[in-house]
């Protein structure tokens, strides 16, 4: 069994594809339970952020599988294969592990660096082991790349062009709200946070450390915009709640609002900002936007307003920020690197542990059957007499398989060490389906979604 990924991000894709595809929380379990419907898929796990959709999937089969995620997908976004196949990346086995790796470092972020990912993962884990999807594979493959996310932060200072894309965004806005006089453009200002998630609790985090004024938190759930809003009344900072049906007039008075809500479909409306500003026109005062929701939560056309500046993920791309230094960059692949050849290494020791102790069986079995007829011989040993035979057989057999057990182990974490277990099979004659003897050889690969790849995934071929 091999674990597959198929994935769309802010790399393969533009945002409006990434809205298509975006999974909000809601359907995550219902996802899962349709890959975990295929044939080929045994765990899945689905990593969905602002700017990612990744399936991790253990398979037996890579063009079945393959097939089955895709039409999955395709169903979700309303895209066809031959649109999703475009954006789509395939990583597969050890590809797919390095990979998870460096997102959970932060090396495949948009801000390079950034640490809300590692929740992010741990949330998919969280909801895949509570539906029951994720196995011994899945489950060691999560739990190290969080091993390895944190050890990358905490080695390195690859966090230090940014924390988040919300810091970059919010870092944006006081740039355009300083005025000469006032260096710091969040000092004293009015905030509106649109959401109460994860993102939202960032997004008060930084407006508080940067000295906000006011802050009016709005969510779907007032009791969640409360417990956001005390956090930041905690912190010294005057705050309120309103309903999303008025944000309208929240806006009008707010000099910035971050809109990270994850909803299906526009929170912030034109018309809803056409209101605000009419109420804003004797103050004359600009209005930034960040809308670092995935599908977007603000309408596109309200960039086009007067003193409207709005700042999307499309924007956060181009940012200088979005780049860590790069000897920390290279710090952590090198991190990464070292971490993936001991998960590998591992995963193949565990691989040929089955042969190993199918071999040991076989071999007690056939001490077991010689004494039985030793003692059908010669049945007038007394019990120490039978007993010290039996003990002597046994050492010599476990003598005999020490060496090539230990070795075989050994040579089973190196590249290509599958190759021995599956000697011993050979020459011991060890079924393949006995005492789950068979730690059946993966084959190592990253896929790329070429033309060929995409065509086979089309016509669902399978191995």
């Amino acid at each position: 069994m091999s674990v597959l990924l198929v994935g769309i991000s802010h790399r393969s894709a533009p945002v409006p594809v990434l809205e298509r595809v975006a999974v909000a929380d809601t359907d995550r379990p219902k996802l899962i339970d349709t890959l975990l419907e295929s044939p080929h898929i045994s765990e899945s796990m689905i990593v969905s952020t602002c700017n990612r959709v990744e399936i991790y999937a253990v398979v037996d089969a890579f063009h079945g599988a393959l097939a089955d995620v895709g039409s999955t997908l395709a169903g979700h976004s309303g895209l066809d294969f031959t649109d999703l196949t475009k954006y789509t990346y395939v990583r597969y086995s050890e590809a797919a592990a390095e990979h998870l790796f460096s997102v959970a470092s932060g090396l495949d972020s948009m801000v390079v660096g950034e640490q809300q990912i590692l929740g992010q993962i741990r949330t998919a884990y969280a909801v895949s082991d509570n539906q029951k999807a994720a196995g011994r594979v899945l489950h060691e493959l999560a739990q190290q790349a969080l091993r390895v996310g944190k050890r990358v932060h905490s080695e390195t200072g690859i966090d230090r062009a940014g924390a988040s894309v919300v810091s970059v965004a919010l870092d944006r806005a006081a740039k355009v709200l300083a005025a000469p006089d006032e260096p710091n453009g969040l000092a004293g200002r009015t905030a509106v946070v649109v959401g109460a998630g994860s993102m939202g609790g960032l997004s008060v985090a930084h407006l508080t450390r940067n000295g906000i004024g006011r802050v009016v938190v709005a969510n779907r759930t007032r009791e969640r915009a409360e417990h956001l809003a005390d956090t930041v009344r905690a912190a010294g900072v005057e705050a309120a709640t309103v309903e999303l049906s008025d944000l309208a007039t929240a806006l009008s008075e707010a000099d910035v609002m971050v809109a990270c809500t994850g909803a299906v479909g526009a929170v912030v409306s034109l018309a809803d900002a056409h209101i605000a500003l009419s109420s804003r026109d004797a103050l004359r005062k600009p209005l930034v936007i960040c809308d670092l929701g995935l599908p977007r939560d603000v309408e596109p056309a309200v960039a086009g307003l007067p003193g409207v500046t709005l700042l999307d993920i499309a924007t956060m791309k181009s940012d200088p920020a979005a780049g860590a230094a790069a000897a920390d960059a290279d710090a952590a692949r090198e991190i990464v690197a070292g971490e993936l050849a001991t998960y590998l290494a591992g995963q193949r020791l565990a691989e040929v542990t089955p042969t190993v102790t199918a071999l040991r069986q076989r071999a007690a079995e056939v001490v077991e059957s010689e004494l039985l007829r030793l003692e059908s011989r010669l049945p007038g040993l007394d019990d120490p007499q039978r007993d010290e035979v039996a003990r002597t057989v046994r050492r010599v057999v476990d003598k005999l398989l020490h060496a090539p057990t230990v070795r075989v182990k050994q040579l089973a974490t190196t590249p290509g060490g599958d190759a021995y277990a599956a000697a011993l099979r050979e020459l011991f004659e060890l079924a393949p389906g006995s005492a789950e003897a068979v730690a059946a050889p993966r084959e190592v690969r990253a896929v790329e979604m070429s033309e060929d790849t995409a065509a086979m995934w089309q016509k669902g071929i399978g191995e």
